[in-house]
């Protein structure tokens, strides 16, 4: 049987690594969504059942049956006659593992395909835990001869290739594809790619979710054979739609549908943000957030993150000032908390400070105050926090910036403690750059106010520490432009000494950078998680020895 007009549901949902009755019931309301509107067919992103990733979940025999299970609940679900479905899955088999793709028709499984190209970098190690499977052929589904690749397939062009000479007639790729800064013209390059290779049209969806450090933007897509834009869905947000193919003499075509550019620059970063926050704070039923709101720039961000991600009403900043707190900022968190509308407490650490100072006194045997007595006050601070989140619930978040965290200018079981950072990833002056956006700019999918949230005086003011007196970043860093331009080509880039002193930069404030950037790693293997950024964050995608002897001689 052949016919010459198709409708297939693209189904952009957010699905949660390990809830297998909730995966399950989100692609039955996806499949229930593409009945309702006439869909041959409901495509649904990479692991759905399982979410994805689910890192050593996989190896896991129970996890495994309930996978299988749940997938097979699915399938008898297509007995009715409506939708097939083609979905991501775990499946286990005597080759072990697999990233499987299953088409589900007519009650039961009717294909199984396993992921072919593993990718194992970055923030991928598939091999680990994952078993290849061979090059596919089309999966024949109502005559129409469909060339299903599993994500990483489409970045190399064995795949496609293998599926065209096999003879299928539309690819559809389904995608767990992390977002970071500049991935949306990846993508698009690599799809057009596979396409002037093939002259096939692609279909290409996306989950839409944030998973602990990753973020998923969904922006899933159709591209017909002559590379034009049929479809574009949204990114940051659950999506669903169905598009319409005809058979046009030996070729399909996909007819033109919703089309919804995807957010760039500033506003890309900031909907980055505020989605791993809401999902890692949701998904891990946090009842809200909480940080030290100090009246610098690092916290009121993550203060502005938080209302925009949460809302006001599950937001939480505690101003805990010192005796070198100045009344600048301890006027200025008070005018951001108002802003932003959410709770905010004052909490001073003095008397914490005279006690810690009575206690340590004799052990420190009347030596000078050093970065002992200045970090005391940060780890107070942190102490207080943790206080209160296990007397409340709601999760601390941290405030250190990429810069900051590179370097080693933060505080283990101080400004360090917490359990989530929404801008670990992000460099300081992007920060700067990211507080003027929001100030002029709502996020599409933010909660908070609009206009101004965060007060100009706190995106002017030299930034501080406030640990002594008329303390400054810049009396221990190079000004931050300087330093951020250093960092970025020796964590992002991976550029030597001398590539770098070449770019400009002095020869001395280059060697130190990068002896703090080696030193401050022990710190960072005890950070807490925050969500990825750049194409290179720390964690998952570099990840160097704490015992390192090695410098660049260059």
């Amino acid at each position: 049987m052949t016919t010459d007009r198709i409708a297939i549901a693209i189904a952009q949902a957010n699905p949660t690594v390990g809830d297998l009755a909730g995966n399950l019931a989100l692609a039955r309301k996806a499949r229930e969504q593409a009945r309702a509107q006439g869909a041959d067919l409901v495509v649904l992103s990479e692991l759905f059942l399982a979410g994805y990733p689910p890192e050593d979940l996989v190896q896991k025999p129970s996890f495994q049956g309930a996978n299988a299970a749940a997938l097979e609940e699915l399938a008898r679900d297509t007995a009715d006659g409506g939708p097939a479905v083609l979905t991501g899955v775990l499946w286990a088999d005597e080759g072990g593992a697999r990233n499987a793709a299953a088409f589900l028709a007519d009650g039961a499984v009717t294909a199984l395909q396993y992921k072919y190209r593993l990718p194992n970098y970055g923030v991928f190690d598939e091999h680990r835990v994952f078993a290849p499977g061979p090059l596919p052929g089309p999966v024949n589904f109502r005559g129409v001869r469909l060339g299903i690749l599993i994500c990483e397939d489409l970045w190399v062009p064995d795949v496609a290739e293998c599926l065209h000479e096999t003879g299928a007639e539309i690819l559809v790729c389904i995608n767990g594809s992390p977002w970071e800064v500049g991935k949306t013209d990846t993508r698009f390059a690599t799809a057009t790619a596979r396409i002037v290779e093939t002259g096939l049209p692609l279909l290409y969806v996306n989950q839409m979710c944030g998973q602990d450090e990753l973020v998923f933007d969904g922006a899933s897509f159709v591209l017909n054979g002559d590379r034009s834009l049929a479809v574009q869905l949204p990114a940051w947000e659950e999506a669903f739609a169905v598009t319409h193919w005809r058979r046009d003499g030996e070729a399909w075509r996909c007819e033109r549908g919703v089309s919804v550019t995807p957010p760039e620059g500033h506003e890309a970063i900031y909907e980055a943000m505020v989605l791993g926050l809401r999902d890692y704070a949701g998904k891990n039923r946090f009842p809200g957030v909480m940080l030290g709101l100090s009246g610098g720039i690092d916290s009121a961000l993550v203060a502005a993150v938080a209302v925009d991600a949460l809302g006001a009403d599950k937001v939480r900043c505690v101003m805990m000032p010192s005796r070198y707190t100045s009344n600048d900022s301890l006027e200025d968190a008070e005018a951001c908390a108002k802003l932003l509308g959410v709770r905010y407490d004052t909490v001073p650490i003095a008397p914490g400070v005279a006690a810690l100072d009575g206690m340590l006194g004799p052990l420190f045997d009347n030596l000078p105050p050093n970065e002992a007595e200045e970090n005391m006050q940060s780890r107070l601070r942190g102490l207080l926090l943790m206080a209160l989140s296990n007397k409340f619930g709601p999760l601390v978040l941290t405030t250190g910036n990429k810069s900051e965290v590179s370097v080693g200018y933060a505080t283990l079981y101080g400004d360090m403690c917490g359990g989530y950072n929404p801008i670990k990833d992000v460099y300081k002056t992007t920060v700067f750059e990211l507080t003027r956006w929001r100030n002029q700019a709502v996020p599409k999918h933010g909660l908070g106010p609009a206009g101004r949230v965060i007060p100009e005086r706190i995106i002017t003011k030299p930034p501080t520490a406030e640990l002594r007196a008329d303390q400054k970043d810049e009396d221990s860093l190079p000004p931050y432009p300087v330093l951020d331009d250093i960092l970025e080509c020796l964590v992002e880039q991976e550029m030597s000494v001398a590539q770098i002193i070449a770019r400009g930069h002095d020869s001395e404030t280059v060697r130190k950078v990068e002896r703090l950037l080696y030193l401050a790693e022990y710190k960072r293997r005890q950070a807490p998680p925050g969500v990825k950024i750049s194409y290179k964050n720390f964690g998952r995608d570099r990840r160097y020895p704490i015992t390192n002897r090695y410098r660049d001689s260059g």
